[in-house]
């Protein structure tokens, strides 16, 4: 089910000059893996490793026992120990004055680890698309349906779940909810319609929820927002001025820890920094448009999924 900030439909005939685009061609692009501690593997299946408090998953090492004692680590807890017994047991000795009764191994609450897991996490990939006419013409729309396309189909093969949040007029919608089917994707893209003003803060709000409300259902999913706008937000969905409440929502996306790429949408002969500036308010990095084809978004990407 689409959900919308705030409940405005979202139609190519929503309003005069609202058209559809088709998709431009997609491309090869770099694989999108993830080294996070020399543990993923390069073929089709969730790509990242991620630590879980729950009792499954690879145990990688053991630290020490803070709190409530669960999931012991036995290896781990008797090495602490045994650097300990002479000690321990001459203590023992001079508080019981014989050893018949002593236990063969002294083993304390301070000695406990717990044992340190890993387990695989898919990663949530929510694109949140600028559709209107101030990223410029119809064609470059299609350009960026082709980009987007390219990296669904990467996030397919690896198992990550995949959205599609899209802006324009006077509201956002979630067009594509999490998801790792490409076929979704594809129905998605081609339903997007192009023109009218540009919402920013909605579209932002909107990918905080999503967001939030998947961390919700899946503690362990590791979220990477995918931005592609010129920053240039005209309509407001509070009382701030556009350009000021979109600064104040990335700030909250930036305290929640989620990691983000800010594609600039606009041409680079009337950049006027936006898309930057908004990108430094999530410390996100800034790619223009033309570097979807290069190694530098896999460069990004990666580092983000770290």
């Amino acid at each position: 089910m689409q959900q919308t900030v705030p409940a405005v439909p979202q139609s190519a005939q929503d309003w005069v000059g609202g058209k559809k685009v088709e998709s431009g061609a997609t491309f090869r692009t770099r694989k999108l893996n993830t080294p996070l501690d020399k543990l993923t593997r390069n073929v089709a299946g969730k790509r990242s490793m991620t630590r879980t408090k729950r009792k499954r998953g690879r145990y990688i090492k053991a630290v020490p026992l803070r709190g409530r004692v669960e999931d012991l680590a036995f290896d781990a807890t008797l090495r602490a120990a045994a650097l300990h017994q002479q000690a321990r047991r001459r203590e023992a000795l001079m508080s019981n004055g014989s050893d018949a009764a002593l236990p063969a191994f002294f083993v304390r609450p301070v000695d406990y680890h717990r044992k340190v897991r890993v387990r695989r996490a898919a990663n949530l990939i929510l694109f949140v698309v600028d559709a209107s006419w101030s990223m410029a013409v119809a064609e470059r729309m299609a350009a960026t349906k082709g980009a987007i396309m390219s990296l669904l189909t990467d996030a397919y093969q690896r198992r990550d779940r995949v959205g599609l949040i899209v802006f324009q007029k006077n509201s956002a919608t979630l067009v594509l909810p999490p998801t790792s089917s490409v076929e979704l994707a594809q129905k998605a893209l081609r339903e997007i319609p192009v023109g009218g003003k540009t919402p920013l803060s909605a579209g932002l709000a909107l990918a905080l929820h999503v967001v939030q409300r998947e961390r919700r259902l899946h503690p362990e999913v590791m979220p990477l927002l995918i931005i592609l706008t010129d920053g240039a937000g005209n309509v407001s969905i509070g009382n701030l001025p556009p350009q000021v409440e979109a600064h104040r929502i990335a700030n909250q996306i930036r305290d929640a820890c989620i990691r983000a790429v800010v594609v600039n949408m606009e041409h680079a002969a009337f950049d006027q920094g936006l898309a930057r500036k908004l990108a430094e308010q999530m410390d996100a990095r800034c790619l223009s448009l033309r570097e979807l084809h290069a190694d530098v978004l896999y460069e990004a990407v990666k580092k983000e999924l770290r």
